[in-house]
């Protein structure tokens, strides 16, 4: 079975019977869809139908997820809210939380809450993106199960970590960077094992401190045994400056954890005293900034998007096409797959069906013509 493309209506409309097949109540089986997509719709493969099942379907079935979100609110202030996620479903906690920060910014300027016991939220950006919408500046981050080591270290100690800002412009397009501080996310091992595509020379080290290299799925494997570990951004040491994506990482890992007195490092793995897969208990913040409170939404977006042309407009290098600010690929990708659909591979299509079939819905693919 090649890759092929599923039309967004059918898309949508599975993975939301799929999640209610599965318990999630139906409000929240539209925001957890909408997430997943937008990875697709953005070109981010490695968060998006890629991961439907063995991230979500997968570990609600194996009862460390619950498809019922309990959003409890624990303490809270004007600006600030702290979150009790209650081991929910990842999106619709990110999806509330978001919206939480971006009604107290609206009201007072700015709003931050943060947020204890999660599972995994899907691509940061889509919460920036609410907040960008909305004529804020957007920042979240979320730590996550431990597979990067510090510089100088070979131990997995904490998550991909990603730092994501978003920040309205008058363009088509909001700047939106969405990265992880790793050279590489567990998404994409995962997603390059799934295609056959090898890992990248120096985005993952092995407990001797020598990059690991070639087989994609070997290299997933060893990470999951603690054998390997990926490298912060700047890759291994510090002559490429590897000690700014860890302290990076840091801040993310301390934003996801001290405020909100969450579990950190090592204790995200997923796993109980006896080894046995349990909540993985994740932490996230969320920032808005409401850039009405300042010189106004219209100011910042035609300064901001000026910002952008004049650094696309720069000197390129020779053989280049373009410059590309945060967001335009990813709008790029849209426009390309809007009246298309998304793109799923033999691996994914596998998913679908077996899903399909435990659940009982009445489907039937493109792949299956």
């Amino acid at each position: 079975m090649p890759k092929m493309i599923l039309d967004w209506e059918t898309a949508t409309n599975f993975m939301r019977d799929a999640f209610k097949g599965v318990g999630v109540p139906e409000d929240d089986a539209k925001i957890v869809v909408d997430v997943l997509l937008e990875s697709d719709r953005r070109g981010i493969e490695s968060h998006g139908c890629n991961r439907f099942k063995p991230m979500y379907i997968d570990r609600i079935n194996a009862g460390v997820q619950y498809p019922k979100t309990n959003f409890e609110i624990i303490k809270e202030t004007e600006t600030t809210a702290v979150v009790d996620g209650h081991h929910g479903m990842g999106q619709v906690i990110g999806y509330k939380a978001m919206s939480l920060a971006i009604k107290k910014a609206k009201e007072h300027g700015m709003g931050m809450v943060v947020v204890r016991n999660s599972t995994h939220y899907g691509i940061a950006g889509y919460y920036t993106t609410m907040a960008t919408k909305a004529g804020c500046i957007g920042m979240t981050g979320t730590n996550a199960r431990p597979s990067v080591a510090p510089t100088w270290g070979v131990e997995g100690m904490f998550g991909t970590n990603p730092f994501t800002i978003g920040v309205p412009t008058d363009e088509d397009f909001d700047f939106n960077f969405d990265g992880a501080t790793s050279t590489i996310q567990n998404g994409k091992v995962e997603y390059y094992a799934r295609i056959g595509h090898p890992v990248p020379s120096g985005t993952i080290i092995d407990l001797n401190g020598k990059a690991v290299e070639g087989d994609a799925a070997a290299a997933l494997k060893a990470i999951r045994g603690g054998t390997a570990a990926l490298c912060t951004l700047g890759g291994i040491g510090e002559s490429l400056a590897g000690y700014k994506g860890f302290g990076f990482a840091m801040v993310v890992e301390l934003l996801c954890s001290a405020l909100q007195d969450n579990v950190n490092l090592k204790d995200l793995n997923g796993k109980d005293k006896d080894g046995k897969a349990t909540h993985p208990k994740i932490g996230h913040f969320f920032i808005a900034i409401d850039t009405n409170h300042f010189l106004g939404e219209e100011l910042c977006r035609k300064k901001a998007g000026d910002i952008m042309r004049k650094i696309r407009a720069s000197k390129k290098a020779p053989g280049a096409e373009r410059i590309y600010t945060a967001g335009e690929k990813e709008h790029l990708v849209w426009l390309d797959r809007k009246d298309k659909g998304v793109p799923i591979n033999e691996g994914v299509q596998a998913e679908m069906n077996a899903v399909r079939d435990q659940l009982k819905l009445n489907y039937k693919f493109p792949w299956e013509k």
